[in-house]
């Protein structure tokens, strides 16, 4: 069966699946009760290509748009521009200059010379009431008003799907089609036949099981809608920054409006449609709105902003223009909305498994109908009544017929693909709670096949805490860690050194000094950023002054690829000077001179480089991050598009920054360890540092070896084919590094990959994995988009968490696989065999109805939804080539529908003489047994199916409620239906004795599934 699901249904992958494959597997499943219900959790496909059209289009527009507004550039300032606009009366009366209309038509068509009738971006911020420098005002009224004429920056989605829709769409089933029918005609002619209420039992019998059926599937199937519509909540919180009323605060971008004022920094998303204000070296992807992959250069020149555009290098301040359904993005996010999720690869296999049972049951039935209608006209030839057919003999047929059709109801096990997405909805939720948002159903199961995770150091492995602990500046060591030592590092420092370093700090930094809601000072930035901007304000500096005293010409933001940043100033005497921070080693092999204790900038000498080394060294050996100041005198002559030089540097000084490891990181990857997964520390430190945290997390032993990216990236094939499976950190690695390391683990070694990453520059690799992690904190959007599960926290535990949860789902599914099989089995084979042998079905319509219902619902309910415990960390993971349904699963399976077809088949044959019955009802008597006693054989077989392969089944059972209330109601239920229900079910009621004789032959199988797992099983 194994070969056969990876042949016809392996084709689609946990995630970047071809359409191809999406659309071969939806046509090999052809034989599916009810279509609507069981692809609910599958990708819509043709929505698909209508939000990929709108792509096509965008392209199409905007490449129109981009060369009419180059020519119309050309023209606007030789020409006499009249403004034919008419402003609208509401929008007049709101206290605004320009409608909503006339706002997109300018941005979405890049129209320069509407803008330029408008007065450019400063015409329209005074047309939209708000100020470039404050913002918008936040006086509810004013916000109110903004609203009504603008709209808000949501974008349509289909409605919530109520109760009724799930009890309408569990109608749908054809199986219960044809027996809601065979129902109807079951009542016309039993009434006929017998009379008012007496034959209408049957039918009414049908009538409530199907109705029982059809709302306890509704019931379930909307607890799941509710589930994942939270976590649609939840993916979709996105803040930005953004200023009001003249301070910088962060609100959700669902809470933008036109005329906000938006701060954009590289990897973030542009949340709305608007106008580019100032920035520097503003690269924008527009990839995801138009397909088109090369990145647009925005300026004052090209100044529109699009909404669901990334922002690849640079940063801006944006003005909101257009937001919500009035942006292409908003139109094209209404449509990939409805799109969906890609199935997973188990959804996949397990709708191949219930095509293939379906066809066998399918076969069954057609068989066992055939075998019953000849066994009644066999009966008819030797009474000689073969030309006489009365009423009674309708209804026999109509029940031979309504038992085919339930025979196919209980053989196609359309609850096998449901049961994986019920157990995904069920892990996402509780994953929720602790700090890991999944955002693609599939990286849940996948997780739990892990065998390697690639982890960053920074924010992962350690609190992402930083402080600035030790500097060297001027050639000097100082310790920074308090107050009190940082008053004694000022003095010592000259003035004109520490000038320098004030103007370093203030200007070549990504972060900024601002003044809160609370008229607090707020430091906003990374945290290295914080690190050093605390360590300039400690030191007596001014944010707001440093900035004001010289203008910032050109910045040339961090990225881990270059693993510098710069920044060029505009000195207030004339002349040019370039700031450039960034990995020690790299930015002091740039310098070739220093500034001395004496504040002197004196050519740096090979006792003062060693020195230096020494010192970086020295600070990376204490697990320091260190990070190297250094200055450029460029003269007069630079220009905003020249590079910034990087020879030739003056080194200011060098930042050992503290960035302590998280508590419990260790426990947590040596928990990874005794579970088979390797961990793998990817970081842009240097090598001294990274190997220091590596040791203190237990990452690098004494086999393993540190390597540096630039090394790695001059190995051969086959020298990375030897190397690779020993290494166990790599530093200064690039992006390109870390994807290449990726792509062989995968590829090369059969890996199931986990990677972490945080900036723009790790969505390659996040893209690659097999599980993408993007961090929730630290992340930008670029990378949480790419990654497949957020780790809310940051933290290396939580992906240990991802990793346990990901097990406990694919093993909830096979124990579910296995319970449900064995039930599928047993009824097939006691009722053809019956059928055949006897010329009767021992399990009526309404009962398989009720036992279809324990397998399917409830049993996923049950076994689907148990919690992980700490031994699934203790077994090894299953990878990319493991057997889903397993020869341990297929010796319980076997193990116990033999036992139960024994134990039934010798209550058929010998079960009136061993509880003695006879009269008339010693038929409906013994059916009730065996109906009873096949009921707790499947209790007793869900308790058994717990563990695969442990005897102990009982362990931590009352920890999980959703179990034990699931076999409370089963058992509940059959006592009703035997005892109460008797004329509706086809039962008798039964003596006590006889519910102990049924209860304990179901119970026997406990002990019989015990003794089957002492048989060993290799694993092929």
């Amino acid at each position: 069966m194994e070969n056969y699901l990876n042949e016809n249904f392996g084709d689609v992958k946990p995630k970047n699946s071809s359409e191809e494959a999406l659309q071969r597997w939806r046509k090999l499943c052809w034989l599916v009760k009810n279509p609507k219900r069981r692809f609910r959790f599958t990708a819509n496909l043709s929505k698909r290509f209508e939000a990929e059209a709108i792509r096509r289009s965008n392209q199409e527009k905007l490449r129109v748009a981009v060369l009419v507004s180059k020519a119309a550039l050309q023209f606007i300032h030789c020409l006499n521009l009249s403004n034919d606009y008419t402003v609208p009366d509401e929008v007049e009366s709101a206290g605004f200059q320009i409608c909503a209309e006339e706002l997109a038509s300018i941005v979405e068509g890049h129209d320069l010379k509407k803008l330029a009738v408008h007065g450019w971006v400063a015409g329209i911020s005074g047309k939209l009431s708000t100020s470039i420098a404050d913002g918008i005002s936040t006086c509810d009224d004013l916000l109110n008003r903004r609203k009504e004429i603008y709209g808000i920056n949501k974008f349509t989605e289909s409605p919530p799907r109520g109760f009724w829709v799930f009890v309408w769409e569990a109608l749908q089933d054809m199986t219960l089609m044809i027996l809601g029918v065979c129902a109807l005609v079951s009542l016309s002619v039993g009434i006929i036949m017998e009379g008012w209420p007496k034959g209408a039992h049957d039918g009414l019998g049908i009538v409530a099981s199907i109705l029982l059926v059809v709302f306890v599937t509704a019931t379930s199937d909307y607890k799941q809608s509710l589930q994942f519509k939270d976590l649609d909540k939840e993916k979709k919180k996105i803040s930005i920054q953004v200023t009001r009323n003249g301070l910088r605060q962060k609100i959700s971008i669902y809470d933008l409006l036109p005329g906000d004022i938006v701060h954009l920094s590289i990897g973030d998303q542009v949340p709305a449609d608007g106008l580019f204000i100032s920035g520097f070296s503003l690269l924008i992807n527009e990839s995801s709105l138009t397909g088109e992959s090369e990145p647009v250069h925005v300026d004052a020149t090209n100044p529109f902003l699009l909404s669901g555009t990334k922002v690849q290098d640079g940063s801006c301040k944006m003005l909101v223009t257009t937001v919500g359904m009035r942006t292409q993005w908003g139109k094209l996010m209404a449509t990939l909305s409805e799109g969906g999720d890609d199935e997973t690869p188990l959804q996949v296999k397990l709708n191949g498994v219930a095509t293939i049972i379906g066809k066998i049951g399918l076969f069954f039935a057609i068989v066992t109908f055939a075998v019953l209608v000849e066994g009644l006209f066999r009966r008819k030839l030797v009474e000689g009544s073969h030309w006489n057919w009365s009423g009674d003999d309708a209804m026999e047929m109509l029940e031979f017929f309504a038992v085919a059709v339930t025979i196919v109801v209980v053989a196609v096990p359309e609850g096998l693909p449901l049961a994986v997405t019920l157990s995904l909805a069920f892990a996402m939720k509780k994953m929720m709670n602790d700090k890991a948002l999944v955002r693609h159903l599939a990286a849940c199961e996948t997780m739990g096949s892990a065998t390697t995770i690639c982890s960053d150091k920074t924010g992962t492995l350690t609190t992402n805490h930083m402080t600035v602990v030790k500097a060297c500046i001027c050639g000097e060591i100082k310790e920074v860690n308090s107050s009190k030592s940082t008053l004694n590092f000022g003095p010592a420092v000259p003035d004109s050194a520490m000038r320098i370093l004030f103007e370093s700090i203030f200007n070549n930094t990504g972060g900024e000094v601002v003044i809160n809601k609370e008229n607090k000072i707020e430091i906003l930035g990374s945290p290295t950023e914080t690190a050093l901007l605390e360590l300039g304000l400690l030191l007596g500096g001014n944010f707001k002054e440093e900035r004001e005293k010289s203008k910032i010409v050109k910045v040339e933001p961090f990225n881990s690829a270059k693993k510098r940043m710069g920044v060029v100033l505009e000195l207030p005497d004339g002349g040019f000077r370039a700031h450039c921070k960034g990995a020690s080693e790299i930015i002091l092999a740039a310098c070739d001179k220093f500034i001395d204790t004496n504040g002197e900038v004196v050519p740096l000498d090979e006792t003062t480089i060693n020195h230096l080394k020494n010192t970086i060294e020295q600070f990376a050996s204490e697990a320091l991050r260190t990070l190297c100041l250094a200055y450029i005198e460029i003269g007069s002559e630079f220009s905003a598009e020249s590079h910034i030089p990087f020879k030739g540097y003056t080194c200011i000084g060098i930042v050992g920054i503290k960035d302590p490891v998280r508590p419990g990181v260790k426990e947590s990857v040596a928990i990874c360890k005794s579970a088979g997964i390797v961990v793998r520390m990817v970081t842009g430190d240097n090598i001294t540092t990274a190997k220091a945290i590596a040791r203190e997390c237990g990452i690098l032993t004494d086999k393993g070896i540190a390597i540096e990216g630039p090394e790695f990236r001059e190995k051969s094939e086959e020298e990375l084919l030897e190397l690779i499976p020993r290494i166990q950190v790599m530093a200064r690695s690039s992006p390109l590094d870390k994807h290449t390391l990726v792509k062989h683990l995968r590829t090369k070694f059969g890996e199931v990959v986990a990677v972490t990453g945080d900036g723009t520059n790790d969505a390659p690799a996040l893209h690659e994995a097999d599980i993408g992690l993007a961090m929730g904190i630290a992340g930008t959007e670029v990378a949480k988009e790419s990654a497949d599960v957020i780790i809310l926290d940051d933290n290396f535990s939580t992906i240990v968490t991802v990793a346990k949860w990901g097990r406990s789902v694919y093993v909830n599914i096979q124990k579910f696989v296995q319970f449900q099989l064995t039930v599928n089995v047993v009824a097939l084979i006691v009722n053809f065999s019956s059928a055949c042998l006897t010329g009767n079905a021992p399990l009526t319509a309404v009962q398989l109805l009720w036992v279809n219902m324990i397998m399917d619902t409830l049993g996923a309910l049950a076994l689907a939804t148990e919690p992980p415990n700490d031994d699934l960390m203790k077994r090894s993971p299953v990878g990319r080539k493991g057997n889903f349904i397993s020869n341990v699963m297929w010796r319980n399976i076997l193990g116990q529908s033999i036992y139960q077809f024994v134990m039934i088949w010798y209550l058929q044959t010998r079960g009136k003489s061993i509880f003695h019955l006879d009269g008339p009802n010693s038929d409906l008597v013994l059916n009730t047994l065996i109906f009873n006693t096949f009921v707790f054989c499947q209790v007793f077989n869900e308790i058994s199916s717990r563990e695969m392969e442990k005897i102990n089944v009982f362990k931590g059972i009352l920890k999980n409620y959703v179990f034990v209330a699931v076999l409370t109601c089963t058992v509940l239920f059959q006592i009703v239906i035997v005892q109460l229900l008797s004329t509706f079910a086809s039962t008798y009621p039964l003596s006590w004795q006889q519910w102990f004789v049924t209860v304990f032959l179901g119970f026997i199988g406990m002990p019989i599934a015990a003794a089957l797992k002492m048989v060993p099983m290799g694993s092929n």
